[in-house]
């Protein structure tokens, strides 16, 4: 089927002269003539049937309409640009992968195993972005993404198969000193766990994107908690590191992104009874057609993840790295 397309150089004609509103920068940036960026516009607006610019005395302005597809037109360009370069640096051979991921997981977690990606793969370049909500592919340039949601949220993602890589379970953690404060003993033996009863009497974190996840947990445990519902209301995962690690009170945490803090001793696991929600991550990329084959760089990328994926399923904080 033949696209509905305009030519590349009145695009590139238009996105300059949308961007400057002159035709006489556009010719300028373009090495071309002004009357050649007008007849450009000109035939791009004749095969559109839409005015993008709207001529004065003084020069050129966008219409309400051009305006609006400068930027459609910008983005598929700088897209285009990107993909070129990458193609070009890498001749042919892996390639770029566009992704998108939630923050915490992609900071904590996926970033400090790309150095090991890139050992295995030096072919594949990830670029990051930060996606929490599911979202349209063919609206955005990401090639994958990775998202923590229920299966009933990724059920419902349209357009998408959906590779599931672990399961998300939670651990009442803390700095220390607070856990030796609790049990009146020198912070060297802090690490010696304590029971949910315990847990019950100290300070909580609040995650207030889960307001329920306390009550959940103390539920699961079969402890009656008066206070689980009470202390620091913090949004993201990263926050409730950071101020359980100052002694500000318990997390309730994945110990998957807190790696680091526990191989250092920032934070302690107060308590080891975890609580397995009905969340968990996954890698989405779009539906292939039954004949279609992925991308080799986002093939190799995929089988690199699971293969981290086991290895974190198998350690007891699901992955320290190596």
């Amino acid at each position: 089927m033949r696209r509905i397309l305009p030519s590349t150089q009145a695009l590139a004609c238009f996105e300059s002269a949308a961007r400057h509103v002159s035709y006489t920068k556009a010719a300028q940036e373009l090495s071309l003539t002004q009357s050649a960026v007008s007849r450009q516009i000109i035939a791009l607006e004749e095969f559109l049937g839409v005015a993008l610019f709207r001529r004065t005395r003084h020069g050129v302005l966008l219409t309400e309409a051009g305006a609006q597809y400068a930027q459609q037109v910008t983005r598929w360009l700088q897209g285009l640009e990107r993909d070129t370069l990458d193609l070009m640096a890498h001749q042919g051979e892996g390639g770029p992968i566009n992704l998108a991921a939630v923050p915490t997981f992609a900071t904590r977690w996926l970033l400090p195993r790309l150095p090991l990606l890139a050992r295995e793969h030096p072919d594949i370049t990830v670029h990051i972005d930060v996606q929490t909500r599911p979202f349209l592919f063919a609206d955005t340039v990401f090639d994958a993404a990775l998202y923590a949601g229920t299966p009933e949220q990724v059920a419902r993602w349209p357009g998408v198969q959906a590779l599931w890589l672990m399961d998300e379970e939670v651990v009442p953690v803390c700095s220390p000193q607070l856990l030796a404060k609790a049990r009146q003993r020198d912070p060297g033996r802090a690490w010696l766990p304590v029971g949910p009863e315990a847990i019950a009497r100290l300070p909580l974190l609040q995650q207030s994107t889960r307001p329920q996840g306390w009550r959940q947990w103390f539920d699961a445990m079969g402890v009656d908690a008066p206070r689980a519902l009470d202390g620091m209301r913090l949004e993201l995962f990263s926050m409730l590191a950071v101020a359980a690690s100052q002694g500000l009170g318990v997390a309730l945490m994945p110990p998957m992104l807190i790696e680091q803090e526990l191989a250092r001793g920032d934070l302690i696991i107060a308590c080891p009874q975890a609580l397995r929600g009905n969340r968990a991550y996954y890698l989405v990329t779009p539906e292939l057609a039954a004949d279609a084959v992925p991308a080799p760089a986002l093939r190799a990328f995929s089988q690199w993840l699971q293969a981290c994926a086991r290895q974190a399923r198998s350690s007891g904080v699901q992955g320290l790295v190596p």
